[in-house]
Order: C-alpha cells, then sequence, then structure tokens
C-alpha cells in the first residue's frame, strides 16, 4: 500500500503527465531498446513507427496517476493488457528493467521538474502497480496452462490448409504438431503468433485472433495481408510449414449467458472475433437473435461472406446485412450486398434490434462511427463492447482516463 504522502506526490503529477506523457513513453522505448535491445523481439515494431504504442502506454501511464489512490477502478484495464503480456511471453523479471528506464524518461523529459521526491514516488508507486499486473499475469499463466491441452509460451503448430478469403484475407488452418489436445478458447479471443523473417536479426510477434469455433482439432486464423508479417505468413508460409503459437488469450468475449440479441458490427479484417462469436453463437444458444453487420470495399473484399449467408438461410435466428462501399457490376447482378457507400446512422438505426449486446471490430474511424452511433441510440455504455488489432487508442475523448484501456 502507498502512504498519503505518495499518493498525493503522485496525483500532483497529472496535468504534468496530461500535458507531456507522449514525449515520455516515447523516450522510455527509445531507452529501454538502446539499453535492452533483445525486448525488440517482444514489441510490434509497426505500432512503435506510428506512436500507437507510445501514446498507449502514456495512456496507462495518466490513469494510473489519476487511479493511485484506488488502483482497483483500472483493473479491468490491467485484465486486458496482461492478457496481451501473457500471450507475449512477458515475465516478472522484465518489470523492473521497464520501471527504472520509465524513470530516467520521467527525469530525462522533466529536467529540474522531476525532483527526487517526485521519483521516489513514482518508483514506490510503480512497484505497487508491477506487483498487480505480476500477480494477475502469474494467475493467467497458470490457468492457461492447466486447462486441458494447455500450454505455457509457444507450442509447435503445422499448417494443414490454407484458404483464400478474399482479395486480401487468407485463413491458415493450424494443427499442434506434437498431436496432443488443443486448449478451447472464447469466441473473440486471438494467440500470438511467433516468426523468423528471412534476413531479419529480429523476432517478430504478432497477434491474430481466432475465426472459428472452439470445439475443432484446429485453430484458423484469418489474416489481412498487410503488414510485414502478414505479408511473410501469406507469401512465405506454405502447407506443411510450422508456426510457433501462444495459448489463446484476451477479453473481448461474448456474454454467453446474456438474453438479449446479439449484435456483431464489423469492417475489413475486423470479422475475424465476430465470425468466431457469430458461428459459435448459432449452434451453442439456437434461441438467441444475432444481427451481423459486414462492411467491405465489394464482394471481391467480403471474406466468408458466402458461408455467412448460407448460415443465415439455415438458422432463421440470424440476419446478416453487407455494406459495399464501391459494388462491382458483379455485385449489384448478384444482389449481394444491402447498402452501398458507409454504414451510416440512419441505416444503423433501421436494421438493429435496439436493446441488444453490440460488439465492433474494424478500423478506428469506423468504431468511431459505429459507437456514436450507438450511444446516440442510447445504447447502455456497458452493452457496447469492442477490440482494437494492437494498441488501443481513445474513441471517446469526453470518457474517464481509462477509455483508451478498455474493450
Amino acid at each position: 500500500m502507498l502512504d498519503r504522502k505518495t499518493i498525493q506526490t503522485i496525483q500532483s503529477t497529472v496535468p504534468v503527465l496530461k500535458e507531456h506523457g507522449t514525449t515520455i513513453t516515447s523516450r522510455f522505448y527509445e531507452l529501454l531498446f538502446t539499453n535492452h535491445p533483445e525486448l525488440l523481439n517482444q514489441f510490434n515494431h509497426s505500432n512503435q513507427h506510428k506512436g500507437r504504442q507510445q501514446g498507449a502506454l502514456a495512456n496507462a501511464v495518466y490513469a494510473a496517476a489519476v487511479h493511485i489512490d484506488r488502483l482497483e477502478a483500472i483493473l479491468p484495464a490491467v485484465k486486458q493488457i496482461a492478457h496481451k503480456h501473457r500471450s507475449l511471453g512477458v515475465k516478472p523479471e522484465q518489470y523492473p528493467v521497464v520501471g527504472e528506464n520509465l524513470l530516467k524518461a520521467i527525469k530525462d523529459v522533466l529536467g529540474d521538474a522531476a525532483t527526487d521526491e517526485i521519483l521516489e514516488a513514482w518508483a514506490k508507486a510503480y512497484q505497487v502497480i508491477a506487483d498487480v499486473f505480476i500477480q494477475v499475469e502469474l494467475d493467467m499463466y497458470k490457468e492457461v496452462a492447466g486447462q486441458p491441452g494447455g500450454w505455457e509460451d509457444y507450442r509447435e503448430f503445422e499448417l494443414v490448409k490454407k484458404e483464400v478469403e478474399s482479395k486480401v484475407i487468407t485463413s491458415f488452418y493450424l494443427k499442434p504438431v506434437d498431436g496432443k489436445g488443443l486448449a478451447g478458447f472464447s469466441p473473440g479471443q486471438y494467440v500470438s503468433v511467433k516468426v523468423e523473417i528471412p534476413n531479419d536479426p529480429h523476432t517478430h510477434i504478432r497477434q491474430y485472433s481466432l475465426s472459428d469455433t472452439p470445439e475443432k482439432n484446429h485453430y484458423r486464423l484469418s489474416i489481412k495481408r498487410e503488414g510485414r508479417v502478414s505479408m511473410h505468413l501469406h507469401d512465405n508460409v506454405k502447407e506443411g510449414d510450422r508456426i510457433l503459437l501462444s495459448a489463446p488469450a484476451g477479453d473481448f468475449t461474448i456474454d454467453v449467458e446474456s438474453k438479449r440479441p446479439l449484435v456483431l458490427i464489423g469492417a475489413g479484417v475486423g470479422l475475424t472475433p465476430l465470425v468466431s462469436m457469430l458461428e459459435t453463437t448459432v449452434i451453442q444458444t439456437p434461441e438467441r437473435n444475432v444481427h451481423y453487420i459486414q462492411a467491405s470495399i465489394n464482394g471481391d473484399y467480403r471474406a466468408m461472406g458466402d458461408r455467412i449467408m448460407e448460415l443465415s438461410e439455415v438458422h432463421e435466428q440470424l440476419k446478416a446485412y453487407f455494406c459495399f462501399e464501391k459494388p462491382t457490376e458483379k455485385d449489384r447482378r448478384n444482389r449481394c450486398f444491402d447498402k452501398e457507400g458507409y454504414i451510416d446512422f440512419p441505416w444503423l438505426k433501421s436494421i438493429i434490434p435496439g436493446d441488444a449486446d453490440y460488439y465492433v471490430c474494424g478500423p478506428e474511424g469506423f468504431m468511431r462511427m459505429v459507437i456514436h452511433s450507438l450511444k446516440q441510440l442510447n445504447v447502455p455504455e456497458e452493452q457496447i463492447h469492442y477490440e482494437f488489432f494492437g494498441p488501443a487508442i481513445d474513441l471517446d475523448a469526453e470518457n474517464h482516463p481509462c477509455s483508451e484501456l478498455k474493450t
């Protein structure tokens, strides 16, 4: 526990963190990778270059400072980040390294304003926060390794099937090389894929959503050809090749106990966790109404569209809607879409059931629009869930400081 003086000192730094947070975290990563280059093997280099990782960390530090006297308020955010840490293989011994470089970054950026008192207070606060993360993650490691078919760290899988889903998305079907059981997962979860790219000095880890139902004897990853690792998987990894996977992780999962209709709204490769939710729900809880809404450029980019249409014909509780930004003449002839252009508020209002559980996944601008529309329709915040591929960013500036960290 932190003493009152330490808490007050941390709280006094909140305005400074709001102004200089991203500068501090950018400096932190510079120091971290300079002093410990081996950690480059655990970070997404693309997110570093785009500044998303720095922004997400700045928001996390800011939220911790705001809630330093009641850290339980950020526990949901801690668990979300801990899922990612567990899937990446972050270990307790790495936390002191992070703390040391974070304090150096604060001192470098703030200069004389970072007094000994402030640095000492942050050292104490960081230890408390780190202890929370470490315990949560240790529990997760134990749980995932102890479940039937579970494992720690990474396990070798064979690519048994590679199936093109659209112009940019391909599904990878993977089975464990050891032939042993496969850990179950909750629809919406992801795994980390660890790859070595020829002529690249670093190991790369990326997280991809599981797009199939949990009871299968394989995992299916439906991956967009975008970015260095995904392009490597598309272009160089062939059937019969082996890939390292973490056990499933993530808290973007459906509430299976809810009796409300389920509304799934996705765009682009954001459909992947939603397809898992869709297929699982129509099989396991056939009494639950499902509305599936997917935005694509056109039919050439609509992954799994035929499969979803087939499901809607078999399961009367499922209604599927497709929005094409620029439909082709073939799309028009086949009448395989419901709206031309973009998903917008009037159309969304006309097709969704109102009181429902909403799950949204897609590009930032798309999610921002959809979530804003749902709030205009007075959907309670606790019934809106969303997932980012990568570090979370703020979709609602009026929310509390943890807004960037939640699903």
